[in-house]
C-alpha cells in the first residue's frame, strides 16, 4: 500500500499546512515596519495562548535555550534552588542549575510517577531562591500537579520563584498562569503550536523581572532583560527566524479559528482535543493488554506504553516505521527499550488517533507473534469518543 510518513512523536509534531504556506512565502527583513507589525502581533497573541498578562519573550532556540535562560537570569552562583525531577527533562533542570553554580536540592519521584506534596513542602525553605519543575515529563508520559505545587510555593510565604517547563504542557493542559502564581512558564514551537523546531518562548512575572536586577549568573544571548527592552520596540535583540515567526502567526490564527474567533477559547479547544486523543489512546492500548507507563498521572501530550515482556521497544518503533511509515518515540535514558510513546499534542485529530491504534494492533501482533483481536483497540477508542460526544452534546443542548 501507499505509505504516508506521519509523526506521532512529542516533538517535532506534524506541521500545520497553513504554517507551511506562511513559511514558504515569508521574505521580509527583520528590521522593517512589516516585520515589527508581525512580531508585535505574535507577542500579543502569545499572551492569550499562554493565558497571561505577563510579558512574553519568543527566542530563536530550542526549548532548552529558554530553560537555560530561566536559570541564568534568575540565579547567582551559590544560590540554593529546588529541582523536582521524575524523568529525563527534570534531570535537565538539575544539570542546568549545577552548570550555573547553584546549590541544588532535589525532590525526586520514580520514572512514570509524580511527587508527594509533603516532600516538596519540607524542602521549600526560606533560602530556596527558585523551584524548577516540569508540567509534563514527556520522557515518561507523566503529568505533574502544577496547581497544587504552585499553591504550596506561594503559601510558604518566601521570595521563592516557581519556574515551570511546559514545553509539552502548553496546549495540552489547562493552566491559570497568573492566578496560580507561576513566575516563568516556557514552551517550544515544535510542540502544540504545530510549527517546526526553532522558537522557544516564555512568560515572565514581575517578581521574576525584579529578581533579574540582582541575579549575577553570566548570560549574553539568553539575556531576558535585553530581549524585553527590544520587544518593547517591536524587535528582537538578535536576528529572529522570520519565516518561523510567520508560521507562528498562522498557527495562532488557526487556534483562534478553533475558538470561533477567540484565541483563549481556541487554546481550551486545543487542550481538550489532546485530552480526548490521549484518553482514546490509553483505552486502546489497554484493550490490547498493554500496560500504561504512567497510569496514576497520565499526560495529555503523549501516552507512554510499556513494551510487552521480552520485547525491546526499539523493535516496535522499527515495525511502525517500516510497515506504516509512522514515527513513534522510544523511551529516553534508562527507559530506552522499555517503553514507546505516542503523541497527541498539536495537529492530531480523531482519524490520526484511530489510525495509529489500528496500526498498533498489527504491530503488536507482529512483534509478539500472538493472536490479536483486530478492532479491539479501535473499538475501545471509539467508545471513549462516543461518550465524549454525548457529553459535549448535553452541554450544548
Amino acid at each position: 500500500m501507499l505509505r504516508k510518513n506521519r509523526l506521532f512523536t512529542p516533538g517535532p509534531t506534524p506541521i500545520l499546512p497553513a504554517a507551511q504556506t506562511a513559511m514558504a512565502s515569508a521574505s521580509m527583513h527583520h528590521r522593517t515596519a512589516e516585520f515589527r507589525a508581525l512580531f508585535t502581533r505574535v507577542l500579543a497573541d502569545m499572551k492569550e495562548f499562554i493565558g497571561t498578562n505577563n510579558d512574553v519573550l519568543v527566542l530563536v532556540s530550542s526549548g532548552t535555550g529558554v530553560m537555560e535562560g530561566a536559570v541564568s537570569n534568575l540565579t547567582s552562583p551559590g544560590d540554593k534552588v529546588l529541582v523536582l525531577t521524575a524523568g529525563n527533562f527534570g534531570e535537565r533542570w538539575r544539570d542546568l542549575a549545577k552548570a550555573f553554580g547553584c546549590e541544588v536540592e532535589i525532590v525526586s519521584a520514580p520514572y512514570g510517577e509524580t511527587f508527594t506534596l509533603s516532600d516538596i513542602e519540607q524542602k521549600v525553605t526560606p533560602d530556596v531562591r527558585a523551584v524548577y519543575m516540569q508540567a509534563t515529563e514527556s520522557s515518561t508520559g507523566a503529568r505533574h500537579d502544577v496547581k497544587s505545587i504552585a499553591r504550596l510555593v506561594r503559601e510558604a510565604g518566601h521570595d521563592t520563584l516557581l519556574v515551570v517547563d511546559a514545553i509539552t504542557g502548553l496546549g495540552t493542559t489547562h493552566f491559570d498562569v497568573d492566578g496560580w502564581g507561576i513566575d516563568v512558564i516556557s514552551g517550544g514551537s515544535q510542540k502544540a503550536l504545530m510549527i517546526p523546531p526553532g522558537l522557544a518562548y516564555c512568560a515572565v512575572s514581575e517578581r521574576a523581572w525584579k529578581r533579574m536586577e540582582t541575579a549575577q549568573s553570566p548570560r549574553y544571548y539568553f539575556d531576558f532583560r535585553r530581549e524585553r527592552k527590544a520587544a518593547a520596540k517591536g524587535e528582537s535583540a538578535y536576528t529572529p527566524a522570520t519565516s518561523l515567526f510567520a508560521a507562528l502567526a498562522a498557527a495562532l490564527d488557526f487556534i483562534r479559528q478553533m475558538g470561533d474567533g477567540n484565541l483563549a477559547n481556541g487554546r481550551s479547544a486545543l487542550v481538550d482535543n489532546a485530552e480526548l486523543a490521549a484518553e482514546m489512546t490509553r483505552a486502546g492500548a489497554q484493550a490490547l493488554g498493554l500496560k500504561l507507563f504512567a497510569p496514576s498521572a497520565p499526560a495529555a501530550a503523549l501516552t507512554a506504553i510499556e513494551s510487552p515482556a521480552g520485547i525491546d521497544s526499539g523493535t516496535i518503533i522499527k515495525q511502525f516505521r517500516e510497515t506504516f511509515a509512522a514515527v513513534v518515540a522510544n523511551g529516553q535514558g534508562e527507559m530506552k527499550g522499555q517503553l514507546f510513546r505516542i503523541a497527541h499534542l498539536g495537529y492530531y485529530d480523531y482519524l490520526d488517533t484511530v489510525g495509529i491504534l489500528a496500526a498498533l494492533e498489527h504491530v503488536i501482533a507482529s512483534v509478539t507473534g500472538r493472536a490479536v483481536e483486530y478492532g479491539a483497540a479501535v473499538r475501545a477508542a471509539q467508545q471513549v469518543y462516543a461518550k465524549s460526544s454525548k457529553r459535549a452534546a448535553a452541554v450544548r443542548g
